[in-house]
């Protein structure tokens, strides 16, 4: 396949380029369209055609193999993995979300145990493959994209699996927004449905206003930090993982030091290294970089009739985490305010929380993204063990 962009500084400028200028058009325009779809399926999508749809002479833009995304692949995922995970606060989600947290991690419950009843509906209309790209999928549904792209590289996704996760991902999420977003118009029967205590708002509400401390100036040395931090728990993640036993075909290699370097990132984020300023933006750069660098590699000719099952499934899979949700909320006499947040936080991850907290209550918007990061480090356990379910159905089919 002959290409235009060769070199490594040309397609990191490609990739990089494409990342801040979908980001840009968001910030700068009040364009609608980025309502419907986010930044995230342009950066997928376009290195995607410019490495698969041909130009002038038949050459393509972009290479679909090149050693630029094998180290992109050993480097950056695991770097931006543990220090996005930095921020995460698990003690202070539960203090000040109380019953509603219990409530997002039914809503995990419900990513987890649908994913195979999803996939084994539509099992036999698809490839045997197809089942890693509901345990990527997964990962994007329990914490956010970063999981989404730490879990397909454990499960050594193929080149067609993550296209359709992420299409899969942006199609589910132009419906369940708006439902979360509508959800506040039945806010009193709902309260009334599931008996729920009055005085949890103005609890919620009043302590969402503690944390007022202002952060520390971002300065040069904390990127070093940063990246002393990432790089030494890259080394100590590779040495283990190349000693740990594997059994396929979940807990490779690959997936050990996923697990390892998300394990790391949570035990850092109980030292000072969490107060460590523009960490989770650092991170969340790197991981749309690492997004452009998956549309790259994609193969669209994988991409089939199947991908009409896979979306189908997907509907499916998602009415099964909102019922899950619905019945936290019912169990545990939540609102329906924080029910959604919780919803939000599991299936849009830190973008989606806030915006619905917004709508629903803007003083809750600390508390969003304090359940959304969360999410993050629960993401790939859970999604790793939904690939896992997954996988024992399509051994089975196979039999």
């Amino acid at each position: 396949m002959e290409t235009l962009i060769t070199s490594t500084p040309g397609i990191l400028t490609v990739l990089c380029g494409i990342a801040a200028l979908f980001f840009l058009l968001e910030k700068k325009t009040d364009w609608k369209l980025f309502k419907f779809f986010p930044p995230l399926l342009f950066i997928y999508c376009i290195p995607a055609m410019l490495s698969n749809i041909p130009c002038g002479e038949g050459n393509y833009v972009l290479p679909r193999t090149s050693d630029v995304y094998t180290v992109l692949k050993q480097i950056v995922l695991p770097m931006f993995l543990v220090i996005m995970l930095l921020k995460v606060d698990v003690a202070s989600t539960v203090k000040v979300m109380g019953r509603g947290l219990f409530v997002m991690l039914m809503g995990t419950a419900g990513v987890i145990i649908g994913a195979p009843i999803a996939y084994l509906l539509v099992r036999n209309l698809l490839p045997p493959e197809m089942w890693k790209a509901f345990g990527t999928l997964a990962g994007s549904w329990i914490g956010g994209t970063g999981n989404m792209a730490a879990v397909a590289d454990g499960l050594e996704v193929g080149k067609g699996e993550f296209g359709l996760a992420v299409l899969g991902d942006n199609v589910v999420y132009l419906v369940w927004l708006p439902v979360l977003l509508a959800s506040k118009i039945i806010a009193k029967p709902f309260h009334k449905f599931v008996k729920i205590d009055h005085n949890r708002i103005a609890i919620l509400e009043s302590i969402s206003k503690d944390d007022d401390e202002k952060p520390e100036p971002v300065a040069m040395r904390h990127f070093l930090y940063l990246l002393a931090i990432g790089f030494g728990c890259i080394w100590v993640a590779n040495s283990v993982s190349a000693k740990l036993p594997v059994l396929e075909p979940v807990l490779t290699a690959s997936t050990w030091k996923i697990l390892l370097i998300t394990t790391m990132g949570l035990l850092l984020s109980l030292t000072p290294a969490k107060k460590i300023p523009a960490s989770h933006q650092f991170a969340t750069a790197l991981v749309y970089i690492f997004v452009a660098n998956m549309g790259a590699k994609a193969d669209l000719s994988q991409l089939d009739g199947s991908a009409v099952w896979f979306i189908l499934a997907c509907f499916v899979w998602i009415s099964i985490h909102g019922a899950f949700c619905l019945l936290g909320a019912y169990l545990f006499k939540v609102d329906i305010h924080s029910t959604a947040i919780a919803s939000a936080a599991n299936i849009g991850g830190v973008a989606s929380a806030p915006i619905i907290a917004a709508h629903h209550n803007d003083k809750l918007i600390p508390v969003s993204v304090l359940m959304a990061l969360t999410g993050y480090a629960v993401g790939n356990y859970g999604a790793f063990f939904a690939a896992w379910l997954c996988s024992l159905l399509s051994q089975t089919g196979q039999g």
